[in-house]
């Protein structure tokens, strides 16, 4: 194909990111996609340059024309053979980070034997106040406690996980219409979020230390933005954690623009030595928002929202109002949890996994540009040429592996970058080792290698 003009990078380009939304899932198979002239107009492009693009999804077997009825997401052919030598019944999931360790089960089953007598079921099983209860407040600010800074129980909000925290805090900061500052590189659920919301992401760059203040700055007068959605301790996809001097430069930032923050930690558990939060420094311009999801499991989680008292009510109004409360008997759980101490043996049980599961990806994909710390559940893969990242996700999952493309991170319009995120916490260790083999198999070669199904 022919190469280095504007337009044909523009054109892969965008095919890229529709190639992306097909592999992550957020378009389906059979799902129809836009006229080609909407397709042009949602993406400020020539009607030529959208008829290439999906000229060159059809080329890669991703969508199928219908005449007379429009462009559809193609279903997706099983994988012909396992990603392994022996046989799976099912794909190796490196997208999804669910970190299970053997001895949480026990732990957590021992936790639940409190709640399963009458008197307490009955109560438990009531619904739950978004403020909870003193009880559980109290053992939610010790939980969340970190470099010498603890919040406030008064100031702790709950939310049925930290999805909907994260939500309830941006629905307060930030009114329909109006824009919200996040790193280049975002978590993906708050794109949907925002979208949800009808507010507009404002993206931010990044560099090794974080999100860059000075960037802030200069984007606020272009595009002015409430509230800035953060992540400074272990930044999923990158794996950063903002030093001291940045964290306070961010803070002072805030003040200087007028804009508050939510502040997410989800992942900040896995690090002993976490720094505080920006609330320690900007407490009045601060959302803390943190879940028990990772900590502990997804299937019963409860969702933490700190919010300083001129916020509160918002915050508290907004989980309301969008039914993001806890469950009575979620949080009743949580509390026993913590205060009996079984969240602090499975942390500890965690981040050893964490670092053992990170010593496996170092050894296995040892030689190619990864970026991870190494006590987190992730991997940033900047992916060597000629490899994209959708044709390298295509090719993983030719092969059984479900990998992350760097686009679904991707706040705005700019290029997709040519790397993906590896999640390492699902797989058993052994299941990982060999799927980070097969993708450090695939990287050496290259997608001309790779058969088409």
């Amino acid at each position: 194909m022919q190469s280095g003009g504007g337009g044909m990078e523009d054109f892969r380009r965008v095919a890229d990111s529709v190639a992306a939304d097909i592999a992550s899932g957020r378009l389906r198979p059979g799902e129809r996609l836009p006229a080609q002239r909407a397709f042009a107009r949602s993406r400020d492009i020539a009607d030529s340059t959208a008829a290439r693009v999906y000229a060159e999804l059809a080329r890669r077997g991703l969508v199928v024309g219908e005449v007379g009825r429009g462009t559809f997401v193609r279903a997706a052919a099983r994988a012909p053979h396992p990603a392994l030598t022996e046989p799976a019944a099912a794909r190796i999931d490196l997208e999804l980070n669910h970190p299970v360790v053997p001895e949480q089960s026990a732990l957590l089953g021992a936790g639940l034997e409190r709640l399963l007598r009458p008197d307490v079921l009955d109560r438990v099983l009531a619904p739950a106040a978004v403020p909870g209860t003193g009880a559980a407040r109290e053992a939610a600010a010790s939980l969340l406690a970190a470099g010498g800074w603890a919040p406030r129980p008064d100031d702790v909000l709950f939310a049925g996980n930290g999805r909907q925290a994260i939500a309830a805090a941006i629905s307060a900061l930030v009114p329909p219409g109006g824009r919200l500052a996040v790193e280049a590189l975002t978590y993906p659920v708050v794109k949907g979020i925002a979208a949800r919301l009808g507010v507009t992401l404002v993206p931010i760059p990044v560099d090794e230390q974080g999100l860059n203040p000075a960037a802030l700055a200069h984007a606020y007068p272009a595009a002015p933005f409430t509230a800035v959605y953060v992540q400074p301790v272990l930044h999923n996809p990158r794996g950063t954690t903002m030093p001291p001097e940045r964290r306070g430069a961010l803070a002072a930032m805030l003040g200087h623009l007028d804009v508050h923050a939510v502040e997410d930690r989800v992942w900040a558990f896995l690090r002993a030595d976490a720094p505080p939060p920006l609330a320690a420094l900007a407490p009045a311009r601060t959302i803390v928002v943190d879940s028990l999801s990772k900590r502990l499991a997804p299937g019963l989680s409860v969702g933490f929202a700190v919010a300083p008292p001129p916020l509160s009510g918002r915050v508290a109004a907004a989980l309301r109002s969008g039914a993001w409360g806890p469950s009575g008997f979620a949080l009743d759980a949580a509390t026993g949890w913590i205060t009996g101490g079984t969240v602090q043996a499975i942390t500890e049980a965690k981040r050893a996994d964490a670092a053992s599961r990170q010593g496996i990806a170092a050894e296995r994909l040892a030689g190619f540009a990864i970026r991870a710390d190494p006590r987190s559940y992730f991997c940033w893969w900047d992916l060597p040429a000629p490899w994209r990242a959708e044709t390298f996700v295509a090719a993983a999952a030719r092969r059984g592996i479900a990998v992350t493309p760097g686009a679904a991170f991707t706040a705005g319009s700019a290029a997709a970058p040519r790397s993906v995120r590896l999640g390492l916490a699902s797989p058993p260790p052994e299941t990982l080792g060999g799927a980070l083999g097969v993708l450090a198999e695939i990287a050496k070669g290259t997608p001309d290698d790779t058969p088409v199904d």
